[in-house]
């Protein structure tokens, strides 16, 4: 592969970006760096839904560490995003078996509120939906989270949890309708 230059690696593929980052040379830092942006807030957004967004920024550096240490190991035989989505859930698993204290009534702030109500009514809300994500048994919020807070399609889901895809209509079925339960019950109308 010629190596482009400096100014296109945002426009590279993640399969390029991957195979410059994963070999030395002087490209190798920019890609990788190029990968994390592209990348990194939607592994926020997938850590948040599942271990809370008070604890998703140190998931975050966990999973792009791990990405760097193994990216040499990385077949192309499934695509990018859905490597980085299974070591993503594997970082998240790794903090909630270690029983991590997860500050889930944190929320991140929000982005330029016209007044200052809306933004303690959005905080409020966010928080919410923290702590009723966090009451769905594993399976359904690792489903519900990918689906929603991903936007992974079902037969992406299937990959990268290796259930069936039927199996995973199934918890995002339940476990959407467990939050609504959920968020009724702390005063949310869904």
């Amino acid at each position: 592969m010629t190596r482009p230059p400096p100014d296109t690696l945002g426009e590279l593929t993640d399969a390029e970006l991957v195979l410059l980052a994963a070999h030395p040379g002087p490209r190798r830092e920019a890609a990788f760096e190029a990968l994390v942006r592209r990348h990194a807030p939607r592994v926020h957004r997938l850590a948040s839904g599942l271990v809370g967004p008070g604890t998703a920024d140190d998931v975050v550096q966990e999973v792009f560490i791990s990405v760097d240490r193994n990216l040499g190991g990385f077949r192309a035989e499934a695509q990018f995003s859905t490597w980085l989505h299974r070591v993503t859930l594997n970082a998240c698993h790794r903090l909630l078996a270690a029983r991590v204290h997860l500050p889930l009534d944190e929320a991140p702030e929000p982005p330029a509120p016209h007044s200052p109500v809306r933004a303690g009514e959005q905080a409020d809300l966010r928080a919410r939906l923290a702590r009723a994500l966090a009451q769905l048994p594993p399976e359904q919020r690792e489903a519900v989270s990918l689906r929603e807070l991903s936007g992974l399609d079902y037969a992406e889901i299937a990959e990268v949890t290796g259930a069936e895809v039927g199996t995973v209509k199934s918890r995002i079925h339940r476990g959407r309708a467990a939050l609504r339960a959920l968020l009724a019950g702390m005063g949310v109308t869904p």
